[in-house]
């Protein structure tokens, strides 16, 4: 993810132009939602958000006191621009270009950090945990949404450039090789991954089928939210995690 120019693309397999740009993200409103009823109740007042894309999931906070929306790649960061210009006015809002590879870090840590399918992008996932650190305040939370397990690692995951996919083991081994201390680790969507499997292991789909998507969408997403509340889901899509920076920053990996 050197090359910033087309680096959304290249994760995603989702352009930045014309309709699919304007569309992206749409065919899936109740997943966001979901992702966001998951993610919300570990951020503070102030929230940055990491490979944000088009800014989808950020569009749904409400009430912050500042929002820090970024993505390595320019024109994704253009585009979020043009979102949140025309969209909200409550709170500090700023959109700007992030640099995970080359260490950026906020001059004013803020509460939270927000990354969804951004850490199986590096080889050295501890080293960006301990990077976003630096842009938290003491005692402040990583909340981190990453693809789970192995065995649905498919060629898609090989052309989006995922390093690896994640067991709840796996990933609160990075965020403690990284100083940090491990809050919650745990799978979602275990429908989403029985899907994920048959579709793109069994059937060796190139990328996930937008018409599925929006069926998953409407029929499973409100099922999965039932099992992940009252079951101890064993299996999932992904895997969610909260990592807590230390009170005293010294004690986080430099």
């Amino acid at each position: 993810m050197n090359d910033a120019q087309g680096a959304f693309t290249r994760a995603t397999g989702r352009g930045l132009e014309g309709r699919e740009a304007e569309s992206a993200g749409a065919d899936k409103p109740r997943y966001r939602r979901y992702q966001f009823d998951l993610i919300a109740p570990h951020c503070g007042a102030g929230v940055l958000e990491v490979g944000a894309g088009l800014g989808e999931f950020s569009s749904q906070f409400s009430g912050l006191d500042r929002l820090v929306v970024t993505d390595v790649d320019p024109g994704a960061v253009t585009l979020m621009k043009e979102r949140f210009t025309a969209g909200k006015t409550a709170g500090e809002i700023e959109v700007r270009q992030f640099d995970l590879d080359a260490g950026d870090r906020l001059d004013r840590p803020v509460d939270s950090v927000v990354a969804i399918n951004v850490l199986e992008h590096f080889e050295d996932d501890a080293d960006v945990l301990a990077s976003l650190a630096r842009s938290v305040v003491p005692g402040g939370t990583i909340v981190l949404w990453v693809p789970g397990y192995q065995s649905l690692y498919s060629d898609f995951d090989r052309k989006v450039g995922h390093f690896r996919r994640y067991t709840p083991k796996t990933l609160r081994d990075a965020i403690q090789r990284a100083g940090l201390g491990c809050e919650l680790a745990r799978p979602v969507n275990l429908l989403g991954g029985l899907a994920w499997w048959a579709a793109m292991r069994l059937g060796r789909a190139a990328a996930p089928n937008s018409g599925a998507v929006g069926v998953y969408d409407r029929v499973i997403v409100p099922v999965t939210r039932v099992l992940d509340r009252f079951l101890p889901v064993p299996f999932g899509q992904s895997i969610l995690a909260v990592a807590r920076v230390p009170a005293e920053q010294g004690t986080s990996r430099d």
